[in-house]
């Protein structure tokens, strides 16, 4: 199978569910920025950046992934790395629902990333 028939082939199931993890993950912490800019001060910067790192990595791993970027596992790696760091920050405002479901969603695409990270891809 030369190179170009291997990049045309169907990605696996766990690449699928990755792709889908980020992009619900990018969503969600979209969301939530919005949220925390109308709270207004309430949001503190560092919660916001956690969110905007994870938003941008999410999509651009997600992109890597579908495009079958050759640096992909790298790129899961660091995105699981930003969705750990994001569902911290997320969960120092336990009371805030958004907050919560934000968290739940960066922990599912960094468990699924770490995956892919570990796979051949």
């Amino acid at each position: 199978m030369t190179q170009q028939q291997s990049s045309m082939t169907a990605m696996s199931k766990e690449m699928q569910d990755c792709v889908q993890a980020c992009m619900d993950c990018h969503t969600v912490c979209e969301e939530t920025m919005s949220s925390c800019l109308q709270m207004g001060g309430q949001a503190q910067m560092q919660i916001m950046r956690a969110l905007m790192d994870c938003s941008e990595m999410t999509r651009m791993c997600a992109d890597m992934m579908m495009r079958r970027s050759p640096m992909s596992a790298e790129m899961c790696a660091m995105c699981a790395r930003a969705c750990d760091m994001c569902a911290e920050a997320c969960m120092s405002m336990p009371d805030d629902p958004q907050m919560m479901r934000c968290a739940q969603a960066c922990r599912r695409c960094a468990e699924s990333c770490r995956t892919m990270a570990g796979a051949h891809m």
